[in-house]
């Protein structure tokens, strides 16, 4: 079946060799749209330039220069001669943004953002507390027989000592309708329940690395918010399956390492008003147990009611991604746990349209490369990129080859690295400098990459004269690719 994504109820989901020196080429027909790169910062020494043209027609050289931090995209006036002639005629489509991104948008947290009926709710619940801690009811559970000053504090922040309780309270009065005496009744519940669970205890507690790989941090969303991803799949190893869930003990250990991990990326956010306090979740379903598995039926069932009633509103989104076709049934079989605010929040991708749902949430610089992006893995080490370099996206038609030209202008080193998603191209890249005198340098012959190909390719070369570095990317097959590229130059010398 083909994959798409929904919200709410899902649907069913499948899916240096030297050369010799150029000669002359004349120039293609073409239109060129400027446009200045917004948010990306590159060295002087260099000018970017993208050109698009049909693999059986040679590209255009470049006859402008623009100034850094610009793009110029070189497009023919023709069409590729194996495009069908039926899509000719359709319009241009205008994409729209799909109802799942529009389906849960987060809620201000300051106060003079609020309605007057919810600054009013809030001020009851206020109330309600400040009498709470005034009897002490909520150590107890009952009216304390000594008025001893107490002060509670919930996720590091003390309750009604700045403006970060209101965050905190907030949260509270929305996973309950802003109904204030049920907002009151599992503000207190979780309380209680933190105190029985002892988690300031636990937060230090050392429970061990074996799940660090099943969940882990990585990155920020567009928005800001920390990612969270869950890999289910590493439960296929029976070992580390029958450690983590095989007895009623081992599954309170790995719930009391799930509540851990929580905690700890919990205070980690910010609640002053107006700051980052909820954490985007992605749950990767790819080999996952099945729901024909008890113990995990169990654990999941646990885990959903603990972090339902006692971490309200800490999901900013939760992705589902690589959803095979059974967890429609196992969704529908632990919904009715879920309060219809929480599943609102929801989004499924199949295998084919993960990369493209994070995408639409996630810049591909804080994508792990296991996703589709350009992240390397949590544990490992890249020297050269870090999220803050970001990533340029191309769309690739089919039939169509696209190069990207890095025009250097000092002597330098440029490094760079790229990914196609899916692969199934041919890549090259070669040195092409300003003389007529001097030579082409192969720096990768053309080379066709497969799915079976590393995920991300990375490169540099030393720049001992001004010329330009060809990146070309040739798509022969009938459908689109995406292309991502990154780049910066370093200063060397002599």
């Amino acid at each position: 079946m083909a994959d798409t994504e929904h919200t709410h109820q899902p649907p069913p989901l499948a899916e240096e060799d030297i050369l010799p020196p150029p000669s002359p080429e004349p120039p293609l027909a073409s239109v060129e749209v400027e446009s200045v790169v917004e948010g990306v910062e590159h060295h002087s020494a260099v000018t970017v330039v993208e050109k698009e043209g049909p693999l059986t027609e040679p590209q255009p050289e470049s006859t402008t220069l623009f100034a850094a931090e610009q793009v110029s995209v070189t497009l023919p006036e023709k069409e590729p001669e194996d495009v069908n002639e039926s899509d000719k005629s359709k319009p241009v489509e205008v994409k729209k943004i799909p109802e799942s991104l529009v389906s849960f948008k987060e809620e201000s947290n300051k106060v003079s953002d609020l309605s007057d009926s919810e600054g009013k709710t809030l001020e009851e619940l206020k109330f309600l507390v400040q009498e709470a801690i005034k009897n002490q009811s909520f150590t107890t559970g009952t009216p304390a027989t000594t008025d001893l000053p107490q002060e509670v504090s919930i996720w590091g922040v003390p309750l009604l000592k700045d403006d970060r309780s209101d965050v905190i309270l907030l949260k509270f009065l929305r996973a309950r309708d802003f109904k204030v005496k049920e907002s009151f009744a599992m503000l207190k519940n979780t309380i209680l329940w933190r105190k029985e669970f002892n988690i300031e205890e636990l937060v230090d507690e050392n429970l061990g690395d074996d799940l660090e790989k099943v969940v882990f941090m990585d990155g920020h969303d567009k928005e800001g918010h920390p990612v969270c991803y869950n890999v289910y799949g590493e439960f296929q190893n029976k070992e580390l399956y029958n450690k983590t869930f095989g007895d009623e003990e081992k599954r309170n250990k790995f719930l009391r390492w799930r509540i851990q991990f929580l905690e700890r990326s919990i205070r980690k956010l910010d609640f002053n008003p107006g700051g980052i306090n909820t954490i985007f979740q992605v749950s990767d379903l790819k080999n996952s147990p099945g729901p024909g598995k008890r113990e995990l039926r169990i654990a999941t069932r646990q885990a959903l009611q603990l972090l339902q009633d006692n971490y309200p509103e800490f999901v900013a989104k939760q992705v589902f991604i690589n959803v095979p076709w059974w967890y429609l049934a196992f969704f529908t079989m632990i919904s009715p746990f879920m309060t219809q605010r929480t599943k609102s929040k929801f989004v499924f991708a199949g295998p084919s349209k993960t990369a493209e749902t994070l995408y639409k949430y996630i810049s591909p610089e804080q994508v792990p490369v296991q996703y589709g992006g350009l992240s390397v893995d949590y544990c490992e080490c890249n020297p050269e990129f870090t999220f803050n370099d970001p990533v340029t996206e191309i769309i690739v038609k089919p039939a169509t080859k696209q190069t990207v030209e890095i025009i250097v202008n000092e002597k330098c080193i440029i490094v760079w690295e790229l990914r196609v998603l899916g692969w199934e191209v041919t890549y090259s890249a070669e040195f092409v400098p300003n003389t007529e005198s001097g030579y082409t340098i192969n720096i990768q012959k053309p080379r066709k990459m497969t799915t079976a190909d590393e995920p991300v390719v990375s490169s540099s070369f030393k720049i001992v004269e001004l010329g330009k570095i060809l990146l070309t990317i040739d798509n022969p097959t009938s459908k689109k690719k995406k292309l991502l590229y990154r780049f910066k130059d370093k200063p060397y010398s002599d």
